[in-house]
């Protein structure tokens, strides 16, 4: 692998390119030493691409917060390179919780899988917990992920590097467009994988999770480790999806959240954004009425369809986002194609939806979310 370091006048941040798929030690020693002397790095994980600094350091947390523009009541996600320094970051879980979180980590480590545990005191900073007394902790499976922890030596708090509320950024050119001049460095490792953020799961009991995000990790494949599995109030399929525009949300909304993510609004795009649920034959319907009056009062319109509808629709911009039959994809372009929206300045948007199974279930969550639980039934 080869790596090239680069100053592009990004205002003063670094931007350190990385080629091939298996970094050897020292490849990535700047962005590494960065990390220790107390900066923030953006790097690529299998999901986003993630905002690192520190966990240990407060200094070097409350620039993430800051370079993110980011509430301070939302917890962060401790990234490490090895199971073992869970030990470091968190207390003993009882016997039976302990089996599963070893089954867990067993099935699912490296990758998009965050476990929120019991926090040893002084272990992080408190900035990363929002003062509870829980840790969301993960293993990133990207390489250069791994790498750059363990070269760093440090546990790496790490959101998504896009300023807070964002689409999430699955290339390093996103990272660029929102955090230049206002973070330290970026590794370009190329294009995330998975596309959507990892799901974040407390365990509950001896044999019972308990989803507080939805993300990589299916339900179903959860279901294969754990006998049990339960949703947080704002993570079950459907929460934010209410049959008419401006419905959804919960009580839970209102709690200091455990995790990433089940709060605050996020992965917006510039444009006023709605979701068209329905049958197909009807949601295209409305789709094609509404972006034709919107055009007449001089509105750029946008659909976000699936490609077995596209051809329905006559906007100024129609982006698939992939396939009702592979949700995978759509999950990988979801981001990438609301960014598309800002670049085209679309200013009104219509998306569908897909059916909350599998993927679907984190991709609706996000759907959701970036049109602010603007939904319409036809």
């Amino acid at each position: 692998m080869n790596t090239t370091n680069t100053n592009r006048d990004m205002g003063n941040t670094m931007i350190w390119q990385v080629s091939g798929t298996e970094p050897q030690a020292g490849e990535l020693a700047e962005a590494a030493a960065m990390l220790r002397e107390g900066g923030t790095v953006a790097f690529p994980t299998e999901t986003v691409y993630g905002l690192g600094a520190d966990a240990r350091r407060t200094e070097s947390v409350e620039r993430i917060f800051t370079a993110k523009g980011r509430p301070s009541d939302n917890p962060l996600i401790v990234h490490i390179a090895d199971a073992a320094q869970l030990a470091e970051l968190t207390l003993p879980l009882a016997a039976d919780a302990a089996a599963l979180a070893e089954r867990l980590m067993a099935r699912f480590w490296p990758g998009p899988l965050t476990l929120v545990l019991p926090v040893k005191p002084g272990a992080v900073s408190p900035r990363v917990t929002a003062g509870l007394d829980t840790v969301a902790v993960r293993m990133p499976a990207h390489p250069v992920a791994l790498r750059l922890i363990a070269e760093s030596g440090c546990p790496l708090a790490a959101p998504s590097a896009n300023r807070s509320g964002r689409p999430s950024p699955t290339l390093a050119s996103h990272v660029s467009d929102d955090l230049s001049g206002r973070i330290d460095g970026i590794v370009d490792g190329g294009a995330a994988g998975v596309g959507l953020e990892s799901t974040v799961v407390q365990i509950e009991g001896g044999d019972s999770v308990r989803i507080l995000r939805p993300g990589g990790v299916t339900a179903e494949a959860l279901h294969e480790v754990a006998a049990h599995v339960a949703y947080d109030a704002v993570a079950a399929p459907g929460a934010g999806t209410g049959e008419s525009e401006g419905e959804g949300g919960t009580a839970a909304d209102a709690a200091a959240p455990r995790s990433p993510g089940m709060k605050y609004a996020h992965y917006a795009p510039q444009g006023l954004m709605q979701l068209v649920k329905g049958e197909p034959a009807a949601v295209s319907a409305y789709i094609q009425a509404e972006t034709a009056a919107a055009r007449e009062r001089g509105e750029r319109t946008g659909v976000l369809a699936f490609a077995e509808h596209a051809a329905r629709y006559d906007a100024d911009c129609v982006l698939v986002v992939g396939s009702l039959a592979q949700l995978e994809t759509a999950a990988q372009s979801l981001y990438g194609a609301l960014r598309e929206f800002d670049a085209r300045g679309v200013q009104r948007i219509w998306a569908e939806t897909c059916p909350e199974h599998g993927i679907g279930h984190a991709l609706m969550n996000r759907l959701a979310k970036a049109a602010g639980h603007a939904v319409v039934r036809v």
